[in-house]
């Protein structure tokens, strides 16, 4: 689980240099949250939390998800913990400022103290469109939201008649309609088909980087290839199963080929598999 009171370092180098489209905001004019003791609030973002800063004591928390925050009032026997470093409780109401910094926006809220004797004690909020400020970076990254619209651009197009490439194996069948780029974005559209009755339990979707010819003195070196999102996280399909896998750009030499395995779930489940040039990659259509 981790603290919400650490940051990587990247991310931290990439906010600091970041600058905001809307005007400065005023602790008077950001939106309350009310917390009561001994109660949980959970602040859900609409893409992966980056960073959350707790502007008080009075305040700790976690980020159980990657788009879950989980905030509470001090626990008693931690404030007397802090009380030795000159923790106080504030007899105001007013417990402190949260911030929370998603992929391409920052949100700020109020927190005010509210007796947990009341029923109407809120336990989760949805982190809205209005109370974001966005955030522009000096080089253009999209967040998760960003590229699952686009990813739902591409599967709402027509799978393409003549795909790329197109494999067989077991009454199997993959083939990769299209590849997409955009800024530094690589977007692979897979469909998988399953010519039998029995339906297809996926173990996994493997992608690497392999030599193109393997020779019997040297040995095979793979790399491994993790997509940074998927649209769909679909773990069996009956007969058709189109998804779209986004990769950070990369490149390889002609030596070697893209392999992409469709391993299924069984001891001897049926494996297939499909070889993936780089001249392919380099006539990525745009969108």
């Amino acid at each position: 689980m981790r603290t919400l009171f650490f940051i990587i370092s990247l991310f931290a180098i990439n906010f600091f240099n970041a600058q905001t489209a809307t005007k400065e905001q005023i602790i008077s004019d950001l939106p309350e949250l009310e917390i009561s003791e001994g109660i949980n609030l959970h602040i859900i973002s609409p893409e992966p939390i980056q960073y959350v800063d707790l502007s008080t004591q009075q305040l700790t928390g976690d980020l159980p998800g990657s788009n879950i925050a989980r905030i509470k009032i001090t626990d008693s026997h931690e404030a007397e913990g802090k009380l030795k470093q000159g923790f106080r409780f504030l007899n105001a109401d007013q417990l402190g400022i949260i911030t929370v910094v998603g992929q391409s926006f920052i949100a700020q809220y109020k927190a005010i103290y509210r007796d947990s004797n009341n029923l109407n004690t809120v336990t989760n909020i949805h982190i809205q469109p209005e109370e974001m400020q966005p955030i522009e970076f000096d080089k253009i990254m999209f967040s998760n939201l960003e590229l699952r619209k686009f990813a739902m651009d591409i599967i709402q197009k027509k799978s393409e008649k003549n795909p790329i490439r197109n494999a067989k194996n077991l009454k199997l069948n993959v083939q990769l309609n299209n590849v997409y780029v955009l800024s530094d974005y690589i977007f692979l559209d897979l469909t998988f088909k399953n010519n039998t009755n029995l339906s297809y339990e996926i173990e996994t979707l493997k992608f690497s980087l392999e030599d193109k010819q393997i020779h019997k003195a040297t040995n095979n070196q793979s790399i491994d290839m993790v997509p940074i999102f998927k649209l769909n996280s679909q773990n069996s399909f009956r007969k058709n199963f189109r998804n779209i896998y986004v990769f950070k750009k990369f490149t390889f030499p002609n030596s070697k080929v893209m392999m992409i395995r469709l391993i299924e779930e069984q001891l001897s489940g049926r494996t297939i598999e499909m070889k993936v040039n780089y001249s392919e990659i380099l006539k990525a259509d745009t969108f």
